[in-house]
């Protein structure tokens, strides 16, 4: 059996689905469902065990896993809750960490692009800790994540027990099927998708940085599919382990990816562009491009997605669907 923490969630479904697609029925999920449709992610899938996270620990004890991909998360970026993130994002983990260590099961964990703060240290994925000392996350949220990459490549560096795999995953900005139960942490495909459709405008901040055009503000867009590519690709390959970004290496404006999904449709683009909120101006990043020769240095040669390409799989296959689900 594997295990998939967040299992239900956007990235989680996707990768439980590909397990699926691949002929593993014997995937366990450890989510909340809630009362948001989140159990919709699931409706098309096999699934051995879904198990409440407040029974995990009952759950693992006696039992052998093939490996566990650890994707459960507080993962909004304007989460204020302190104690609940620490006791979710960073010591939850650190329980299960040391699970996989004592049973020797691999052990796969989202970290996030947001550990690199506003940029100026880079987007360079050395899990030294001298590097990672020096990266300032602006949210408690990246903070979380961060705390963990620390704990991990400290005992890395020190020759601290591990698994006989693990593997700290900083994705950047994913999106596809899937991630509609997100609300505002949504990406703004999908949120804007029905103004796209519909002929309204869609609304994008302006910039309140000098040198940079209203939209022009640029993420390291990535489509679920590449990143769930990595994550197989680890689960096929328990050699490798380490600390990888894991983006296209290529920063596309908000501008672009809003535009790509016009043509998709083969609609002229309507794009206006509003204030942003004087509570985020402070905390908002202007540029994110992941630096991903180390994930391909390990082996790694699956590609990655082309954003115009990956809004147009994701609009026809998805957005512009009566069932939207994978």
């Amino acid at each position: 059996m594997l295990l998939v923490t967040g299992g239900a969630g956007f990235i989680g479904s996707n990768l439980v689905a590909a397990l699926n697609d691949a002929g593993r029925g014997d995937v366990a999920v450890c989510d909340t469902l809630g009362h948001d449709g989140k159990w919709r992610n699931l409706a098309k899938r096999q699934l051995a065990d879904i198990v409440p996270p407040a029974e995990l620990a009952a759950w693992l004890e006696g039992r052998r896993l093939d490996a566990v991909v650890h994707l459960g998360a507080i993962s909004e970026t304007t989460a204020t809750d302190g104690d609940l993130v620490i006791e979710t994002n960073f010591r939850l983990s650190l329980r299960l960490l040391d699970w996989c260590t004592a049973t020797a099961t691999p052990f796969i964990y989202a970290s996030s692009a947001s550990t690199y703060g506003d940029g100026r240290q880079g987007f360079r994925d050395d899990q030294s800790l001298a590097s990672l000392r020096a990266l300032r996350p602006m949210n408690l949220y990246g903070w979380s994540k961060h705390l963990f990459d620390m704990a991990v490549a400290g005992r890395a560096a020190n020759g601290g027990a591990l698994p006989p795999q693990w593997a700290g995953l900083k994705f950047f900005n994913v999106f596809g099927p899937n991630e509609y139960h997100k609300g505002a942490m949504m990406s703004v495909l999908a949120r804007r998708f029905g103004d796209v459709k519909a002929g309204r405008p869609v609304q994008l901040f302006k910039s309140h940085r000098q040198g940079i055009a209203d939209g022009d503000q640029r993420r390291d867009f990535i489509y679920v599919d590449d990143v769930v590519r990595v994550m197989m690709w680890l689960l096929a390959t328990p050699a490798v382990s380490g600390l990888f970004n894991v983006g296209t290496g290529k920063a596309r404006s908000f501008r672009d990816l809003m535009t790509a999904a016009y043509v998709s449709l083969g609609a002229k683009p309507n794009i206006e562009y509003v204030d942003m909120p004087e509570q985020i101006r402070g905390a908002y990043q202007y540029f994110t491009q992941g630096e991903v020769e180390r994930l391909q240095r390990a082996g790694y040669n699956g590609g990655f997605t082309p954003l115009e390409e990956a809004v147009d799989a994701y609009v026809k296959g998805y957005l512009d669907r009566d069932d939207r689900f994978r």
